[in-house]
C-alpha cells in the first residue's frame, strides 16, 4: 500500500526555505501516487445524449438546405421536458427554417408558444420545421421573404399579430457568410449583402416588431464568437456581427423603460447548413475542433440558451448581455 503523502495541515518547523522545500516534496509525493489523466485529444460530451465528432466533408450550394446535409443536424431535444416558460406567447424567429432558428421554433412551441418562421426560400427546411412545431400542439406560420426589405420586415411583423394576436418575442437569427482570403476579395455586392442581412435585417425587424410588443416581451439576437475576437477569414461577417452585440446593448437601453428585454447569443461552432454552404469540405471536416470541447456543437445545445432569454420567469432581471455558448472557456 503507498505510503499517505503528510497532510497539508500538518504543522512545519524550521527555517522558511526549509518549509518551501518540504512543501514542494509534499506535491511530488501526491503526483507520484495520482491516477494518470486520460490521453488528451478526444472529444468532450457533457450534453445529455451523445453527439456526433466528426463532421462530412460536404459542400452545400447556397444558402444551403438542411435537408440536403448527409448529417442532418440535430434539433429535437428529446430531453428537455418544456414547463409552460413561454405559454399562451408568440414568437417570430427569421432564419426558423433550419439550424439554430429550427431548434430554437421547437423549443418555444415545446414552451408554449406559437412561432411564426421567417425564412429566405428554403420552403422544404421551413415545411419541415412547421411540422414539427405543430407536433408540439402549437400553430406555426411560414413567412417567406427577404429582411434586408423594410416592406417585408413589416409585413411579416403584421402576419403574425394577425394570426396570433400578440407578438411577444422577436429572434433575430438570419445570417448570411462567405469566407475569404483577403478583404480585397470582398466586393462592393458582398458587403451589401452581408451587413443588409446580418445587421440591417436586424434593424429593420425590430424596428417593425417594437410597436406591438408589451411589457414582459424581449428580442434575442444571435451574435457569434467571430464578433466577441474577429475571424481573419470572415472580416464582413465578424463586423456584422460585432455590430450585433453593440446593438444588443444600445437597444436594451432604449426600451428598458417600456419593459421589453433585448439579449444575445453568441454561438460558437454549431452544425448548421451555414457553414457546409460556405466551407471547403477539409475545412469543414476540421470544423469546431478547435474549441475546448473539439467538436461542433448541434443546434439543440444552443436552443435552451434562447428559452431562458425569453423566458420572463427565468430571465425577467437579465437585459443587454451576450450570452457566449462557445464550447470553449475564452471567446474561442
Amino acid at each position: 500500500m503507498a505510503k499517505t503523502p503528510p497532510s497539508s495541515s500538518r504543522k512545519t518547523t524550521g527555517s522558511l526555505p526549509e518549509r518551501h522545500r518540504a512543501a514542494q516534496r509534499r506535491q511530488k509525493s501526491r503526483e507520484a501516487q495520482a491516477p494518470k489523466a486520460p490521453a488528451a485529444g478526444g472529444a468532450v460530451q457533457a450534453s445529455a445524449r451523445r453527439q456526433p465528432e466528426t463532421l462530412p466533408g460536404q459542400q452545400l450550394a447556397k444558402p444551403g438546405r438542411e435537408k440536403d446535409m448527409s448529417l442532418r443536424p440535430r434539433f429535437t431535444a428529446p430531453g428537455y421536458v418544456g414547463s409552460g416558460k413561454l405559454a399562451g406567447m408568440a414568437a417570430i424567429v427569421t432564419g426558423g427554417d433550419s439550424g439554430i432558428g429550427r431548434a430554437v421554433a421547437v423549443l418555444f412551441a415545446r414552451e408554449g408558444a406559437d412561432v411564426a418562421i421567417v425564412y429566405l426560400s428554403e420552403t422544404a427546411d421551413a415545411e419541415e420545421t412547421r411540422a414539427h412545431v405543430e407536433a408540439e400542439g402549437r400553430r406555426c406560420l411560414l413567412i417567406k421573404g427577404d429582411v434586408r426589405k423594410r416592406a417585408f420586415c413589416e409585413k411579416a411583423v403584421q402576419q403574425t399579430v394577425k394570426a396570433f394576436g400578440r407578438l411577444d418575442i422577436l429572434v433575430n437569427n438570419a445570417a448570411f457568410q462567405l469566407h475569404a482570403d483577403r478583404l480585397e476579395d470582398i466586393d462592393d455586392e458582398r458587403i451589401d449583402l452581408t451587413l443588409q442581412t446580418n445587421i440591417g435585417g436586424y434593424l429593420r425587424m425590430a424596428r417593425a416588431a417594437l410597436p406591438h410588443m408589451q411589457s414582459g416581451a424581449s428580442i434575442i439576437n444571435t451574435g457569434s464568437r467571430t464578433g466577441l475576437q474577429g475571424s481573419k477569414n470572415l472580416i464582413d461577417y465578424s463586423a456584422t456581427k460585432g455590430a450585433i452585440h453593440a446593438f444588443t446593448k444600445a437597444l436594451a437601453l432604449n426600451v428598458i423603460d417600456r419593459g421589453i428585454r433585448v439579449n444575445a447569443v453568441a454561438p460558437g461552432p454549431v452544425w448548421t447548413p451555414l457553414n457546409p454552404a460556405d466551407k471547403k469540405p477539409a475545412d469543414v471536416r476540421q470544423f469546431g475542433k478547435e474549441t475546448d470541447f473539439k467538436r461542433v456543437a448541434q443546434p439543440e445545445e444552443l436552443s435552451p440558451a434562447y428559452v431562458f432569454l425569453a423566458s420572463p420567469v427565468c430571465a425577467g432581471y437579465i437585459t443587454g448581455i451576450v450570452l457566449p455558448v462557445t464550447g470553449s472557456v475564452a471567446a474561442i
